[in-house]
């Protein structure tokens, strides 16, 4: 009987296996599913053994000097590889990063099947305008956004598609447009042409964009306002040219402007209420030949004022009346390297009770020679108010005692425009 046991376990082992494969077969049969003949994949996966090279690459297509994130397959990043040629675009690419390489020429070749893109970046490279093959950009019918800078640019390009809304071309060396170089730009939203070799003949009739909103013309080599700005314009950056006056009437037809940027000009005088604009924000007119303040609009928040001849700061002038219920906003003014001799009238809280600092720093005596203003410390009745009603820490309003070394010189120059688009 001993004998017998194991052999008839094995038996019994043996034979629920058959059973269970003869159900599991039976049941696959009840089933019955059809396969769904019109069903495809969207990709056929084929993994790609190659070292760093995603399978993505072998499927939608990547160029071989270029990476194509598995994680943003749209995008084909092709920057600071030493490229003196642009490889060839895939169909399905819509923004292709080529900045930093030794990229010289634009050719059609390269685009001919990237009617997607979206997105380019060519910026910081060595690309001459007679190398850019003529309608080659005008061809990307979808193409949003176009980085030019830092280039050997000499002429701006034409044509551009209607479809673009970014245009960078700062730190080139452009000193040609063509008269209807904007035509046709109608969703033009920001142009940038800071650092470049304009003149006032070559903005002449320059811009027609009705949905432009930021326009950057620093370090360029203008003596006049630019005219027949579109009235759409939010932001406008003037700074480092050679603009010696501003028309009376000049900003009427800009109701819209937020931010005006004007320091490093030759600017002696303006109009008393030209910057009389209900949606102005910051104004900078730094670094000109100013000798007296003007009107200040009741919503500027930061003025700046450095690097004048201003001996004098009259608050009434800025400030001709006081309405209790509908306070100015003034919060930040920076005033050092004038010739004042004294502090500006405490009535300036009075007039701006927003605000909470006034820089001097050192003011330039008729000599030459620097001095420095002994200053109080004020404080604005509304911080009273607040310290009645919460107990809260007087909020001081500082003259001389902003210390110099807590304060950033270059913030007002090299912050980024938070555009309000």
């Amino acid at each position: 009987m001993g004998f017998f046991s194991p052999i008839c376990v094995l038996f019994f082992c043996f034979g629920v296996r058959v059973y269970c494969q003869y159900e599991s077969y039976q049941w696959d049969e009840d089933y019955d599913q059809e396969p769904d003949e019109d069903y495809e994949p969207e990709f056929q996966f084929h993994q790609n053994f190659e070292y760093g090279v995603p399978f993505y690459q072998s499927v939608l297509g990547c160029a071989k000097e270029c990476f194509c994130p598995t994680n943003f397959p749209t995008s084909m990043y092709c920057d600071n590889r030493k490229l003196k040629t642009i490889p060839s675009i895939p169909m399905h690419i819509q923004q292709v990063y080529l900045q930093f390489n030794d990229i010289e020429a634009v050719t059609t070749n390269s685009f001919i099947n990237a009617t997607h893109l979206t997105e380019l970046n060519l910026s910081h490279n060595k690309i001459k305008s007679q190398k850019i093959d003529y309608g080659v950009f005008a061809k990307l019918s979808n193409l949003q956004q176009l980085h030019l800078e830092h280039n050997n640019l000499q002429e701006f390009p034409f044509p551009l598609p209607e479809s673009l809304e970014r245009l960078i071309l700062g730190y080139n060396e452009i000193s040609t447009l063509q008269t209807n170089a904007m035509d046709g730009l109608v969703n033009l939203t920001m142009l940038d042409l800071c650092y470049n070799h304009l003149s006032d003949l070559m903005l002449r009739n320059f811009f027609k964009m009705e949905k432009l909103m930021q326009l950057n013309l620093c370090n360029n080599r203008l003596e006049s306002m630019p005219p027949g700005l579109p009235s759409s314009l939010m932001y406008l950056s003037l700074e480092n040219n050679s603009i010696s006056s501003i028309p009376g009437n000049y900003f009427d037809k800009l109701p819209k402007l937020h931010a005006l940027r004007i320091s490093y000009n030759k600017l002696k005088d303006v109009p008393y209420d030209i910057f009389n604009l209900s949606n102005l924000i910051e104004l900078n007119i730094a670094h000109n030949k100013l000798k007296q303040a003007f009107y200040i609009p009741r919503n500027l928040e930061h003025l700046y004022l450095q690097n004048n001849e201003i001996e004098n700061i009259n608050v009434t002038m800025m400030c001709p009346s006081i309405d209790p219920l509908h306070h100015r906003h003034l919060t930040y003014l920076r005033v050092d390297q004038n010739k004042l001799k004294e502090p500006i009238s405490s009535y300036i809280f009075f007039c701006f009770p927003h605000i909470h600092s006034i820089y001097y720093g050192e003011q330039r005596s008729t000599n030459g020679e620097t001095i420095e203003l002994k200053t109080q410390v004020f404080r604005s009745y509304q911080d009273e108010e607040e310290e009645e009603d919460h107990d809260s820490q007087d909020n001081t309003l500082e003259g001389q005692e902003v210390m110099e070394e807590h304060f950033n010189s270059h913030y007002y120059e090299m912050q980024e425009w938070q555009e309000t688009m």
